[in-house]
């Protein structure tokens, strides 16, 4: 299998997941990405701990992590979003994580999933 065909899949199977803290929200949603193209869990320690997005920022301060950007950004190397590749992690909003694939990124929104332009990428990230 392909690395579009693998994201292709993982985007087919949350497709239809609202957002919800704590269950499905953007840093998981990368996190389940992550997941399953290096088999690591990055989120095991915050998934299913937080109902509000307030509470999961608390978390990941108590960890020492400025928030969920910061957490990516210590696992994962930087690298210009010009140069991502599919399936690589993009920043947009200054917050936001989503997913690179081709020239869009697809990110969730509060009725599931979504995309934007790739230029809106203000950092990323390589899986």
């Amino acid at each position: 299998m392909t690395r579009q065909q693998h994201l292709n899949a993982y985007l087919a199977r949350v497709r239809a997941r609202r957002f919800r803290p704590g269950a499905h929200d953007c840093a998981l949603f990368v996190s389940g990405w992550v997941e399953q193209m290096t088999g690591h869990d990055h989120a095991a320690a915050f998934r299913g701990r937080y109902t509000k997005l307030d509470a999961g920022q608390d978390l990941l301060a108590a960890a020492g992590f400025e928030d969920h950007v910061a957490l990516v950004a210590s696992i994962l190397t930087e690298t210009l979003p010009s140069m991502a590749q599919t399936g690589d992690l993009a920043v947009v909003d200054d917050r936001a994580l989503g997913i690179v694939a081709s020239e869009r990124v697809f990110v969730l929104r509060p009725d599931g999933l979504g995309h934007v332009s790739r230029r809106q990428a203000q950092r990323a990230f390589t899986v």
